[in-house]
């Protein structure tokens, strides 16, 4: 039997209906939530993720302001409009989009955003806040990935997850937000051998190497879950990581389009709404 899908988009509407309800509620007593993102560079992916962040943002009643910086701005530059920011009682939540020019230290930037504004979960505070079990404001694609299992009732605690990703948004947010749950968690990256013999005795696989076709049914055990949270675009398409021949194996499954995609745009506009409540005491 062809694994089940476990619908992001549904779920993600439902958390997004959730959230225009509340912020018809703060709007009402005169608080709009608002989020700026800031993006250097011209990169069309970037600003497509951006253009659907606005899009989801307005659709919930929430503020949102893109600003965009040439590809040359400098990291001082940048840095030196993010700290205004932080001061600029009008925003709310704040997050660069990334990737960032190569000439752009990307921990420099992060670390200049205040915690306090920080959508993304991705400041050195407050990644060290989820390792230390403070989940309050975790990256919106992990927390999005663990919203997933809970709404499909995916159990975690006991359970063998392998996560083929190590990356800052993803992969360690991910190791720590499971461990909170009692799961036991297996970290593949490139430089990794074998990693089917891994996938292979998980229970539950999380793939995000941006490889289409990544993932095969050969390289999963049968009546795991799979998390497909690649997206790479193929003549104009986006594909994911997880190879068709995988539903013939799996039991659950995320889709590419339709699967976390929806759920990271959710979990970034619920962290709007969190920060801009801790910021009016509410």
């Amino acid at each position: 039997m062809p694994a089940s899908v476990i619908d992001g988009k549904g779920i993600a509407d439902a958390i997004r209906a959730n959230l225009k309800e509340e912020v018809s509620r703060m709007r009402a007593i005169g608080i709009t939530p608002k989020l700026h993102v800031i993006l250097v560079g011209q990169k069309p992916e970037s600003l497509n993720y951006v253009r659907i962040k606005e899009r989801s943002s307005k659709e919930i009643g929430m503020g949102f302001e893109l600003e965009q910086l040439p590809e040359s701005t400098k990291e001082s530059e940048l840095i030196d409009r993010i700290k205004k920011l932080n001061t600029d009682p009008s925003v709310n939540g704040m997050l660069v989009q990334l990737p960032l020019p190569l000439h752009i230290k990307r921990m420099n930037v992060l670390g200049a955003i205040s915690p306090e504004k920080d959508v993304d979960g991705l400041t050195p505070l407050n990644m060290g806040k989820l390792v230390a079990g403070d989940e309050t404001l975790s990256a919106a694609t992990s927390k999005g990935i663990i919203r997933l299992f809970e709404a499909s009732g995916t159990v975690l605690a006991g359970r063998n997850v392998v996560i083929i990703n190590r990356s800052l948004n993803v992969g360690k947010p991910l190791v720590s937000l499971l461990l909170n749950r009692n799961a036991t968690v297996t970290i593949c990256h490139s430089f990794t051998t074998n990693v089917e013999q891994f996938t292979r005795i998980a229970d539950i696989v999380i793939c995000a190497v941006g490889r289409p076709g990544f993932l095969t049914g050969a390289m999963v055990r049968k009546g795991s879950v799979v998390i497909d949270v690649g997206l790479t675009y193929v003549h104009g398409k986006g594909v994911g990581d997880v190879d068709a021949s995988v539903k013939d194996v799996a039991s659950r499954i995320t889709t590419v389009p339709h699967g976390v995609g929806p759920m990271t745009v959710a979990m970034l506009l619920e962290n709007t709404v969190l920060v801009t409540k801790k910021q009016h005491g509410i």
